[in-house]
Protein backbone atom coordinates (compact mmCIF):
# COMPACT_ATOMS: atom_id res chain seq x y z
CA UNK A 1 0.00 0.00 0.00
CA UNK A 2 1.23 3.38 -0.66
CA UNK A 3 -0.58 5.39 2.24
CA UNK A 4 2.35 7.63 2.74
CA UNK A 5 1.00 10.48 0.60
CA UNK A 6 -1.20 12.57 2.37
CA UNK A 7 -5.07 12.11 1.41
CA UNK A 8 -4.48 15.79 0.11
CA UNK A 9 -1.08 15.53 -1.81
CA UNK A 10 -1.23 16.11 -5.27
CA UNK A 11 -0.63 13.43 -7.60
CA UNK A 12 2.84 12.86 -8.74
CA UNK A 13 1.20 13.00 -12.60
CA UNK A 14 0.39 16.93 -12.53
CA UNK A 15 -2.88 16.04 -12.85
CA UNK A 16 -4.08 18.71 -10.09
CA UNK A 17 -5.98 15.85 -8.74
CA UNK A 18 -4.74 14.65 -4.79
CA UNK A 19 -3.46 11.35 -5.33
CA UNK A 20 -5.73 9.16 -3.78
CA UNK A 21 -8.77 10.21 -6.36
CA UNK A 22 -5.92 10.43 -9.25
CA UNK A 23 -3.59 7.19 -9.74
CA UNK A 24 -3.41 5.85 -6.28
CA UNK A 25 -6.54 3.18 -7.03
CA UNK A 26 -4.96 1.93 -9.93
CA UNK A 27 -1.46 1.55 -9.03
CA UNK A 28 -3.47 0.05 -5.95
CA UNK A 29 -5.40 -2.14 -8.11
CA UNK A 30 -8.83 -1.22 -6.66
CA UNK A 31 -9.49 0.22 -10.11
CA UNK A 32 -8.00 0.24 -13.63
CA UNK A 33 -6.86 3.13 -15.64
CA UNK A 34 -9.84 4.05 -17.82
CA UNK A 35 -7.59 5.41 -21.04
CA UNK A 36 -4.56 5.36 -22.63
CA UNK A 37 -3.96 8.64 -20.67
CA UNK A 38 -4.64 7.51 -17.32
CA UNK A 39 -2.20 4.69 -17.56
CA UNK A 40 0.07 6.82 -18.90
CA UNK A 41 0.33 9.00 -16.40
CA UNK A 42 -0.37 6.11 -13.54
CA UNK A 43 2.79 4.93 -14.79
CA UNK A 44 4.55 7.80 -14.30
CA UNK A 45 3.60 7.94 -11.24
CA UNK A 46 4.23 4.38 -10.22
CA UNK A 47 7.89 5.31 -11.40
CA UNK A 48 8.00 7.99 -8.82
CA UNK A 49 6.89 6.10 -6.29
CA UNK A 50 8.71 2.85 -7.04
CA UNK A 51 5.83 0.69 -7.75
CA UNK A 52 7.56 -1.64 -9.98
CA UNK A 53 5.12 -4.66 -9.86
CA UNK A 54 2.73 -2.08 -11.09
CA UNK A 55 4.80 -1.75 -14.23
CA UNK A 56 5.11 -4.50 -15.05
CA UNK A 57 1.44 -5.89 -14.54
CA UNK A 58 0.31 -2.88 -16.97
CA UNK A 59 3.07 -3.81 -19.61
CA UNK A 60 2.00 -5.82 -22.45
CA UNK A 61 2.58 -9.29 -21.55
CA UNK A 62 4.35 -10.42 -24.72
CA UNK A 63 6.37 -7.31 -23.83
CA UNK A 64 7.19 -8.47 -20.48
CA UNK A 65 10.87 -9.87 -20.05
CA UNK A 66 12.16 -12.24 -16.54
CA UNK A 67 14.73 -9.22 -16.09
CA UNK A 68 12.22 -6.48 -15.83
CA UNK A 69 12.11 -6.44 -12.17
CA UNK A 70 15.41 -6.38 -11.35
CA UNK A 71 16.17 -3.35 -13.93
CA UNK A 72 13.08 -1.10 -13.11
CA UNK A 73 14.45 -1.69 -9.45
CA UNK A 74 17.65 0.07 -10.43
CA UNK A 75 16.28 2.83 -12.54
CA UNK A 76 13.50 3.51 -9.74
CA UNK A 77 16.49 3.53 -7.46
CA UNK A 78 18.74 6.31 -9.12
CA UNK A 79 15.88 8.11 -10.62
CA UNK A 80 14.04 11.08 -9.43
CA UNK A 81 10.87 11.84 -11.54
CA UNK A 82 10.27 15.83 -11.47
CA UNK A 83 7.60 16.78 -13.22
CA UNK A 84 5.40 15.29 -16.49
CA UNK A 85 3.81 16.98 -19.60
CA UNK A 86 1.21 15.66 -21.64
CA UNK A 87 1.69 16.89 -25.21
CA UNK A 88 -0.66 14.97 -27.28
CA UNK A 89 -2.73 11.99 -27.22
CA UNK A 90 -4.53 9.83 -30.30
CA UNK A 91 -7.69 7.33 -29.47
CA UNK A 92 -6.97 5.84 -26.30
CA UNK A 93 -10.30 6.55 -25.11
CA UNK A 94 -13.42 3.90 -23.30
CA UNK A 95 -14.19 2.01 -26.76
CA UNK A 96 -10.73 2.35 -28.23
CA UNK A 97 -8.47 -0.38 -28.74
CA UNK A 98 -5.93 1.30 -29.32
CA UNK A 99 -4.28 4.51 -28.13
CA UNK A 100 -0.55 6.77 -28.17
CA UNK A 101 0.33 9.38 -25.64
CA UNK A 102 2.99 11.72 -26.54
CA UNK A 103 4.76 12.94 -23.22
CA UNK A 104 7.40 14.84 -21.62
CA UNK A 105 8.93 13.96 -18.37
CA UNK A 106 11.61 15.40 -16.10
CA UNK A 107 14.07 13.47 -13.97
CA UNK A 108 17.43 13.92 -12.26
CA UNK A 109 19.79 11.33 -11.96
CA UNK A 110 23.45 11.24 -11.50
CA UNK A 111 24.02 14.43 -10.12
CA UNK A 112 22.44 15.62 -13.74
CA UNK A 113 19.24 16.31 -15.15
CA UNK A 114 17.09 15.66 -18.17
CA UNK A 115 14.32 15.49 -20.26
CA UNK A 116 12.48 11.90 -21.36
CA UNK A 117 10.07 12.77 -24.64
CA UNK A 118 7.92 9.63 -25.57
CA UNK A 119 5.44 8.45 -28.14
CA UNK A 120 3.67 5.71 -25.85
CA UNK A 121 1.57 3.45 -27.45
CA UNK A 122 -0.98 1.50 -25.65
CA UNK A 123 -3.79 -1.39 -26.41
CA UNK A 124 -6.81 -2.46 -24.10
CA UNK A 125 -7.76 -5.48 -23.91
CA UNK A 126 -11.11 -6.84 -21.68
CA UNK A 127 -11.34 -3.16 -20.43
CA UNK A 128 -6.96 -3.24 -19.06
CA UNK A 129 -4.78 -0.73 -20.81
CA UNK A 130 -1.36 -1.97 -21.28
CA UNK A 131 1.70 -0.28 -22.48
CA UNK A 132 2.83 -1.50 -25.57
CA UNK A 133 6.21 -0.14 -26.54
CA UNK A 134 7.14 3.71 -27.56
CA UNK A 135 9.71 6.16 -29.32
CA UNK A 136 11.88 7.47 -26.74
CA UNK A 137 14.13 10.29 -27.03
CA UNK A 138 16.39 11.25 -23.78
CA UNK A 139 17.79 14.54 -23.67
CA UNK A 140 20.74 15.48 -20.29
CA UNK A 141 21.05 18.87 -19.80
Amino acid sequence: MLHDQDITKACPCNSGKPFRFCCEPAIEGHKPAATAEALMRSRYTAFSLGAVDYLIGTTAPENRNPEDAEILTEQVKCTNWIGLEILATQQGEKGDATGMVEFEARFEADEQSGVLREHSNFRCDDNQWYYVDGDVEVSIK
